[in-house]
């Protein structure tokens, strides 16, 4: 009995220590926390090919791995090159024209005031909100710095998980404490849902920015192929990606006396735009990877706020993590329990 007993506090034990400690190297890494799931994605959606790469055609494994590295960082860095190349200069004419923007909100505050009686921007109101809004900016240049140890993170954890995939893979498989069917199960999900949306959000944003492209080209907006680039990125956040950008472009051209064509875009942006935000998000993701369209709506609202930006593919993952582990609990252990009574 002492025995059993003292077996037991030596495993209470070592359990606490384990989980102290995992608690505080999470929270020690919270900040690498996009770059560590990022690393996880690229595995998740190459690891097929370099496996048949490797293991058939027998490439070398850290050559194989720096070529998948290297195609990665020319998708992403492309993009971002060109995003700031074209949107910076716009930015720094914004931040040196800030009388203009709020003399803008006036206008089109008096606009709206004529045929609504309400009055929304003040001189003092309108103001303190483009002030508050620039004083962000330097906030968010400054993340800069993160968003670049994070790029290198995922790119240094990308090429270990490639280079040792299996035998990571193998012990996994060994510590999760189900049955071998059910590790199936949860690792088909996770590849599923994975490819879904990082396969299926890039495609929407393509989309709808060329569908807002056409709106700001029809309306007669200047700078339309920036502002169709500006509101494919922003796509990445659904509901209200799009709005941020179209929206402000509206009040624009109503403060400029540009009413039928801010009118016109308006009506575009929320018929066509908006539609096309969400049937292209709920139903070519529904098409890749079987993803309930509650799923996706909820996952990216939890993911945004739990993991930032790469919480669009994690936070539907997370509601169907939560979805098949209820399964497979009652197919572990409700079963057994069943069987015992």
């Amino acid at each position: 009995m002492k025995n059993i007993f003292n077996y037991r506090l030596r495993q209470v034990m070592l359990l606490s220590i384990i989980i102290s400690l995992g608690i505080l190297l999470f929270s020690t890494l919270m900040i690498f926390l996009s770059g560590i799931l990022g690393g996880v994605t690229l595995y998740m959606l190459t690891r097929k090919w370099y496996f048949n790469l490797t293991l058939k055609q027998h490439w070398s494994k850290w050559i194989t791995a720096l070529l998948f590295i290297l195609c990665f960082v020319v998708l992403i860095a492309i993009p971002i090159y060109f995003s700031i190349l074209i949107v910076s200069p716009k930015i720094t004419l914004l931040v040196n024209n800030q009388d203009a923007i709020i003399s803008t909100l006036e206008k089109f505050s008096k606009k709206i005031e004529v045929y609504t009686g309400i009055e929304l921007f003040t001189s003092e109101n309108a103001t303190s909100f483009v002030k508050n809004l620039f004083a962000y900016l330097p906030s968010f240049l400054n993340n800069t710095v993160n968003i670049f140890a994070n790029l290198l993170l995922m790119f240094f954890l990308m090429y270990y998980l490639l280079c040792g995939g299996k035998m990571i893979e193998k012990y996994l498989n060994h510590i999760i404490p189900l049955r071998p069917q059910n590790v199936h199960k949860l690792a088909t999900e996770t590849d599923l849902m994975i490819r879904a949306n990082a396969l299926g959000i890039p495609l929407i944003c393509l989309v709808q920015g060329v569908f807002a492209t056409i709106g700001y080209l029809i309306f007669g907006l200047k700078d339309w192929g920036l502002w169709g680039f500006v509101t494919g990125v922003l796509a990445f956040f659904p509901l209200i990606g799009t709005m941020v950008v179209w929206t402000p472009l509206v009040i624009f051209m109503y403060a400029t006396n540009q009413n039928l064509a801010a009118t016109g875009l308006m009506i575009y942006s929320f018929v066509i735009t908006g539609n096309v935000d969400y049937i292209s998000r709920l139903g070519l993701l529904k098409k890749i990877g079987n993803v309930h369209p509650l799923i996706t709506v909820f996952g990216v609202i939890v993911g945004l706020k739990l993991f930032g930006f790469i919480g669009l593919i994690f936070g539907p993952l997370l509601i169907s993590y939560l979805i098949v582990l209820i399964k497979i609990y009652l197919d572990e252990f409700a079963t057994n329990s069943t069987l015992t009574d």
